[in-house]
C-alpha cells in the first residue's frame, strides 16, 4: 500500500509526502501506520478519525482532516489523504 500525505493552504499544496507499508497486516492497520509516520515526519499530531473522514476515505480510498481533527493549532487549512497503490 502507498498513500500520499498533502498538506493544503488557499487551495495550494505546501508539503507532501508518500509512505509505504507493505506488511500483512489489515487494510485499517497499514493506513494507520501510514499516518503516524506521516505525521511523524512532518512534525504533526495524528488527526482524530472522524465519522466523516472514515465514510470518505472508505468510499474514495481518500478523505482530509481539518481542523477539527487535531488536538494542536495546524498552520495549513487540511491534510489530504489518498491511497494511490492497493495491494493486490
Amino acid at each position: 500500500m502507498r498513500i500520499w500525505f498533502r498538506q493544503f493552504k488557499e487551495n495550494h499544496m505546501l508539503k507532501d509526502i508518500t509512505v509505504e507499508n507493505y506488511d500483512s497486516d489489515t487494510r485499517t492497520h497499514k493506513v494507520v501506520a501510514c499516518l503516524e509516520k506521516a505525521c511523524k515526519e512532518m512534525d504533526l499530531s495524528v488527526p482524530i478519525w472522524l465519522d466523516i473522514n472514515v465514510k470518505d476515505f472508505k468510499r474514495n480510498a481518500k478523505c482530509r482532516f481539518y481542523q477539527d481533527s487535531f488536538v494542536d493549532e495546524i498552520s495549513f487549512d487540511y491534510l489530504e489523504v489518498q491511497v494511490i497503490e492497493e495491494d493486490l
